[in-house]
C-alpha cells in the first residue's frame, strides 16, 4: 500500500514537473521565467522557500528568493569553491543531521535550522547556468527516486532560461537598432551622434559610463571623443605601440566577466574606434551584454563614420567655397594692382602666419608678419634660403643660417613661363600643412606666377618704350624732342638735370672656336640680362638700353657725389663679379663719357664713351674700365673727327704693318705691337725688351723690318711723334676692328 502511495506521488511529481516544462518556454524574460519557477515548486511541493542561484565567474549569487527566510541571500556571494563540487552536476538531497562540515552552503542551512532540502542543477547542452533548491523548515521525507526526474527537469529549466535570454538579447537588439533609427541622423554633428551613442549604449547594457575613443593611424594613438556618459574623464589620448596587441590597452577588450568592456568599432576590417564602458556596481558584463555591444557596433560604426564622412564633406564644401572667395580675392588684388603685398597680405590672413615672397636671388620682395617682430624677418629669410640651396645642392649648403631657435618654414618655387621668378617662404612653426593649406598655397603661387608675368610684360612694354625713346636720344641730330621729353617723364626722368653716359660691353673668349656667332650672341643676352637685375637692384637711379649691340647706362651726376670715378669704379667690379660669377670666358668692359648739360650731349657723350671703349679694348684690356674725362690725349683727338684725314692719317703711317700682319696670324702682329711698345718706352731698347720679353738681337731685327716697311727711320722724333699719333687715333677709330 506504501509502494503505491509513492509510485502516485512519484507519478504525480513527473507530471507536473513535465507541465512546468511546458510554461516555462512561454515567458519572455529570464526574470519571469524563474518566479514562475519558484511560485510553482512553493505551491506543488508545500515547500517554505525556493531560492534560485546563478553562478558569476567563480561565486554563486542569489538571482530569485521566494518564501522563508529573505535575509538569507545577504550572505552570497559565496564562492563556489567552498561549496559541494555536485551542486551544479546532480540533483541532491540534504537534511540536517547530513551536515557536510567542509560545504559552507550545506552549513549555512544547518545554521538556519532548516531541517530538509534538495537543489537541481540547471545544465544547459554547453554550460552550467546554476541551481536551485527547495526548503522545508520542518523534516519531512524525500523520495530518492525523484533525484533523475528532477536532473531532466534541471535541462529543461535552463534551456527554458537560455530562450529567455535569447529573447531578451534579441529584444535588447531590437531596441538598440530601433534607438539607432530614431537617433540617426545626417545632420548630426559627430559631438552630438557620439553624446547619444554612448549613452544609448549604457543603458542597453546598465554601464555606469560609456565613452569613445576614435584612432588617429597617422600618430598611432587613441583619441578621446567627448562627451562621455556618465561623468567620466578619461584619458584624452592613448599612444599605443603597433607591436603591442590591443589588449595591453584596454585589457577586456571582446571579454565579459569583468567591470570593464571594450568592443573594437570596425568599418570594412578597419578600425576607426572603440566603445569603453564601465559598471561600478557589484554586476559585471556578461556575454550576453558582449553579444548586444557586439551586435551594435557595427550600426554604431557605421552611424559614426556616416556623420564623420559627412562632417568632412559638409567641412570641405565649406572649404572650397572659402577657396573660391579667397581665388576672386587674390585675382582682384591682381587685376586692381600691379604689386605683390595685397596677395601676400590675403595669404598670410588666410593661413594666420607670417608670409614672405623672395625674387629668384632669395631677396625679400613682399611679406607680411604674423605676430612676429621686423627683427625676426632676416632671421626667416636665411633660413628659407639655406633650405632652398640645401634643395639644390646635393652635398649641402654654402652657409649656416644664424640660430633661429625653433622656427619651421616651408618653401616653394614660383614659376612661369618655364622660367624660375622666385620662392614662397610660410612660417610653419605652428601650422600643419593640411590639403586645404597645401591647395591654397598652390593657388597663390599661381597668382603670384600670373603677378610676375604681369609686371614682366608691363616691364618689357615699358622697356621697348624706353629703348625707343632713349635711342631716339642717342642720336646726332634729335628730331622729336618734345616727345623725348614726354616718354622720359612718363620714367620719373629729368633729361636737363646734368647725366653721365657710360658704354658696357662684353666679350666672349672663343679660343677653341667652340661657339658659332649666334650661341656667343646668346650667351651674351644671358649675362646681360643677369646684369641687368643685379643693377636694378643695386643701381635703381641708371637707365639702361641696347644699342648696336652694346648697352648703354647713364646716371644722375649727383649720384656720384663729385667723386665719378669711384662711383663707376665701383659698379665696374660689382658687374665683374656677377659676370665671374656666370661664365668664366666673358670679359667685361665699362667706359664711361662726359656729363650732359643739353639734349644734344647725350649723343656726344655716348660717343665719348664708344671712342673710350677702343681705347680700353686695345690699350687696356685688362684693366676694363675708365673714364673718357681721363683718357689724355685721346680727349683732344676725339674732337678731329671721324674724318677722311684722320683714316688717310693712319693708313699712311700704319696700313704697311697691318697689310703685312693680314694672315700671318700672331707672329705677324708682332711688328704692329713691337713698334707700340718702343714708341711706349720712348725708344729704349732695354725697356722694350723687357716689356715684351724678347732678346736684344730679335728686337733690332724687328725694328729694322718696320724701317723698311714704313720707309721711315725710327730715330727721328717727328716720325715716332706722328706713328705715336697714328697709334692713338687707331685706337679711337679702327681699334675694335683689329685682329686680336
Amino acid at each position: 500500500m506504501e509502494l503505491k502511495i509513492k509510485e502516485k506521488l512519484v507519478k504525480g511529481w513527473d507530471n507536473h514537473l513535465r507541465q512546468t516544462s511546458r510554461q516555462l518556454i512561454k515567458f519572455d524574460t529570464e526574470e519571469e521565467t524563474l518566479n514562475f519557477l519558484a511560485d510553482s515548486f512553493r505551491l506543488e511541493f508545500s515547500c517554505d522557500f525556493v531560492g534560485i542561484f546563478v553562478r558569476d565567474r567563480d561565486d554563486f549569487i542569489p538571482k530569485v528568493w521566494s518564501g522563508a527566510l529573505p535575509s538569507i541571500t545577504e550572505r552570497f556571494p559565496m564562492r563556489m569553491d567552498q561549496c559541494h563540487p555536485s551542486l551544479l552536476v546532480k540533483s541532491l538531497m540534504f537534511d540536517a543531521s547530513e551536515g557536510d562540515s567542509s560545504c559552507e552552503f550545506t552549513n549555512l542551512w544547518i545554521n538556519e535550522n532548516v531541517s530538509t532540502w534538495f537543489t537541481v542543477p540547471l545544465m544547459s547542452e554547453w554550460h552550467s547556468i546554476g541551481f536551485f533548491i527547495v526548503g522545508y523548515l520542518q523534516p519531512i521525507k524525500l523520495i530518492p527516486e525523484m533525484e533523475k526526474s528532477f536532473d531532466e527537469f534541471g535541462k529543461d529549466v535552463a534551456a527554458a532560461i537560455t530562450i529567455s535570454r535569447s529573447k531578451e538579447l534579441q529584444k535588447t537588439r531590437m531596441l538598440g537598432v530601433q534607438w539607432i533609427n530614431q537617433h540617426s541622423s545626417l545632420e548630426l554633428s559627430v559631438d552630438d551622434a557620439v553624446a547619444k551613442l554612448v549613452k544609448g549604449a549604457g543603458k542597453l547594457v546598465g554601464a555606469s559610463v560609456a565613452c569613445i575613443y576614435f584612432y588617429d593611424e597617422s600618430e598611432g594613438c587613441f583619441i578621446f571623443q567627448p562627451p562621455s556618459y556618465g561623468g567620466m574623464e578619461p584619458a584624452d589620448k592613448i599612444v599605443v605601440d603597433k607591436n603591442e596587441e590591443l589588449k595591453h590597452y584596454f585589457p577586456y577588450v571582446e571579454t565579459p566577466g569583468g567591470y570593464q568592456l571594450t568592443i573594437p568599432l570596425v568599418i570594412n576590417l578597419k578600425m576607426i574606434g572603440v566603445l569603453y564602458i564601465e559598471n561600478h556596481h557589484s554586476s559585471v558584463f556578461t556575454q550576453d551584454d558582449l553579444e548586444t555591444l557586439g551586435f551594435l557596433s557595427n550600426h554604431v560604426a557605421v552611424m559614426l563614420e556616416n556623420a564623420r564622412l559627412y562632417r568632412n564633406e559638409k567641412e570641405h564644401k565649406q572649404k572650397l567655397h572659402h577657396l573660391l572667395d579667397y581665388q576672386q580675392s587674390l585675382v582682384k588684388e591682381t587685376v586692381e594692382g600691379d604689386r605683390f603685398d595685397g596677395i601676400t597680405d590675403t595669404l598670410s590672413h588666410l593661413l594666420s602666419t607670417s608670409v614672405i615672397l623672395l625674387d629668384r636671388f632669395m631677396r625679400p620682395l613682399s611679406f607680411q608678419l604674423y605676430q612676429t617682430d621686423e627683427e625676426e624677418l632676416q632671421q626667416l629669410v636665411a633660413l628659407a634660403a639655406y633650405k632652398i640651396i640645401q634643395s639644390q645642392q646635393m652635398t649641402g649648403s654654402r652657409f649656416t643660417p644664424n640660430p633661429t631657435g625653433d622656427r619651421k618654414v616651408a618653401t616653394w618655387p614660383i614659376n612661369g613661363g618655364g622660367h624660375l621668378l622666385g620662392y614662397l617662404v610660410v612660417d610653419v612653426t605652428h601650422n600643419e600643412m593640411n590639403d586645404f593649406t597645401r591647395l591654397s598655397i598652390n593657388l597663390t603661387r599661381n597668382i603670384y606666377s600670373i603677378q610676375f608675368i604681369k609686371q614682366k610684360i608691363a616691364f618689357d612694354s615699358s622697356e621697348q618704350v624706353k629703348d625707343s625713346f632713349m635711342n631716339k636720344l642717342l642720336v646726332e641730330k634729335i628730331k622729336d624732342k618734345e616727345s623725348i621729353i614726354q616718354y622720359a617723364n612718363l620714367f620719373d626722368w629729368d633729361l636737363f638735370l646734368p647725366h653721365r653716359v657710360a658704354v658696357l660691353s662684353l666679350s666672349i673668349k672663343n679660343e677653341e672656336n667652340d661657339m658659332n656667332l649666334l650661341e656667343i650672341e646668346a650667351e651674351k643676352s644671358r649675362i646681360w640680362e643677369q646684369i641687368k637685375a643685379k643693377i636694378l637692384h643695386r643701381y635703381p637711379e641708371i637707365k639702361m638700353t641696347s644699342k648696336n649691340g652694346e648697352w648703354i647706362l647713364i646716371a644722375p651726376e649727383n649720384k656720384e657725389e663729385n667723386k665719378p670715378k669711384v662711383y663707376w669704379s665701383k659698379l665696374y667690379q660689382y658687374v665683374k663679379t656677377v659676370v665671374e660669377r656666370h661664365s668664366e670666358k666673358c670679359q667685361v668692359y665699362i667706359t664711361v663719357g662726359g656729363k650732359t648739360k643739353t639734349l644734344g650731349d647725350y649723343y656726344v657723350c655716348y660717343m665719348q664713351a664708344l671712342k673710350a671703349l677702343n681705347v680700353v679694348i686695345n690699350r687696356f684690356h685688362d684693366i676694363g674700365f675708365a673714364l673718357f674725362d681721363e683718357l689724355g690725349p685721346y680727349t683732344i683727338l676725339h674732337e678731329l673727327n671721324d674724318s677722311q684725314t684722320t683714316h688717310l692719317f693712319i693708313q699712311k703711317n700704319l696700313a704697311p704693318l697691318l697689310r703685312y700682319s693680314e694672315g700671318k696670324g700672331t707672329k705677324g702682329m708682332d711688328l704692329f705691337h713691337t713698334l707700340r711698345a718702343y714708341l711706349e718706352n720712348n725708344g729704349s731698347i732695354k725697356e722694350t725688351t723687357e716689356d715684351l720679353y724678347i732678346h736684344r738681337s730679335s728686337l733690332l731685327y724687328r725694328l729694322e723690318k718696320i724701317s723698311t716697311l714704313l720707309d721711315t727711320d725710327l730715330n727721328d722724333s717727328e716720325c715716332r711723334f706722328n706713328l705715336m699719333m697714328a697709334y692713338k687715333l687707331y685706337d679711337l677709330y679702327i681699334g675694335n676692328m683689329a685682329p686680336s
